[in-house]
């Protein structure tokens, strides 16, 4: 197994000093900027939905939802650098991000935190706890299809919305990953549950309210049903196609640069499945306080030292997760 490499090794002093400093300016232009092309997409579908042929309608609706869930996976990185201290200097900066992205997307910054730095510690290890989300790959083709057709048809969603809602009830112990444990019942009665359920759902409840009356305000509530459909079917191809890319198929190591993978993004991607910058991922796994405005500059001075080598594409790593000849025999 190899060894967990030290950055000191890889930067000098300053370099790293340089390379940890968060800015606040960057860290609200980059929730600003996601909330306005979010604002900007809802505009757009409501000025031109009059003026357009069936088959227009349909296309705008498309790119509508595969736009807003790209903008959903870019609020969760967002709470995700929060989680590290890194999309803000100040530390209530970061923690407002738990109502500014985290909340609107049904998540929670805290209990994120929690979960995410024991996979940090852990990455690729039996005790990672966001090891079932790339367990198993290579797959075959077929599968992966299946899979993709599960989200897309917005089965991987709903199935999500029905955990989501169980965790908040606190029968579940909270994850983002896909293995799921049971929390005794005990003595709780009705009652109990109901409190525990607006404790932990009120502020997804709130935010989502926000974006309802917003859009209401300006004429257009039916469209706030873009959002959650947008969230269980879009949404959850572009998780599963990003945790793939990070984590799938490398080694089981202590070392960031054999466990981690870094993925190569064009602008579709970095739209879809590549939000500021989470492309960069053995860079972030090295160092997690880097702020994302700074992970390319940090990539190029790996891949001038000769640690790192040009990075896949997102459809590389898929050719690559899927090109197992033959299915698994199952009992």
């Amino acid at each position: 197994m190899n060894a967990r490499i030290s950055v000191t090794e890889l930067f000098s002093r300053e370099e790293i000093d340089e390379l940890t400093t968060p800015s606040d300016l960057g860290g609200l232009w980059a929730v600003g900027s996601t909330w306005a092309v979010i604002a900007g997409t809802f505009a757009s579908v409501a000025l031109s939905w009059e003026y357009l042929p069936t088959w227009g309608k349909v296309l705008m609706l498309a790119a509508a939802l595969a736009i807003l869930a790209g903008r959903q996976l870019c609020l969760a990185i967002l709470m995700h650098d929060a989680s590290h201290h890194s999309l803000f200097k100040s530390k209530w900066l970061n923690d407002a991000t738990d109502w500014l992205c985290a909340k609107p997307i049904w998540n929670d910054l805290h209990k994120y935190r929690a979960h995410h730095m024991r996979h940090h510690a852990k990455t690729s290890l039996p005790e990672d706890p966001d090891l079932s989300l790339v367990d198993n790959f290579p797959i075959s083709k077929k599968s992966l299809m299946r899979k993709f057709s599960r989200d897309l048809t917005g089965l991987t969603g709903v199935k999500f919305l029905f955990g989501r809602l169980l965790m908040d009830l606190e029968l579940l112990e909270w994850t983002v990953a896909n293995d799921q444990r049971k929390i005794p019942v005990g003595n709780r009665n009705a009652l109990d549950f109901a409190k525990t359920l607006i404790k932990n759902s009120s502020g997804a409840v709130i935010t989502n309210a926000a974006i309802y009356y917003a859009l209401k305000k300006s004429g257009h509530a039916k469209l706030y049903w873009l959002w959650p459909i947008a969230y269980i079917t879009p949404f959850p191809l572009f998780i599963r196609i990003r945790s793939m890319a990070e984590h799938a198929g490398m080694q089981t190591s202590y070392n960031a640069l054999t466990n981690t993978r870094t993925t190569k993004a064009n602008l579709i991607a970095r739209a879809l499945v590549a939000p500021i910058h989470v492309n960069y991922h053995q860079e972030h796994h090295l160092m997690a306080s880097v702020p994302y405005f700074k992970l390319p500059r940090m990539h190029q001075l790996l891949r001038k030292r000769g640690f790192v080598e040009q990075p896949p594409s997102y459809l590389d790593v898929i050719k690559l997760l899927s090109n197992q000849k033959t299915e698994p025999v199952t009992a």
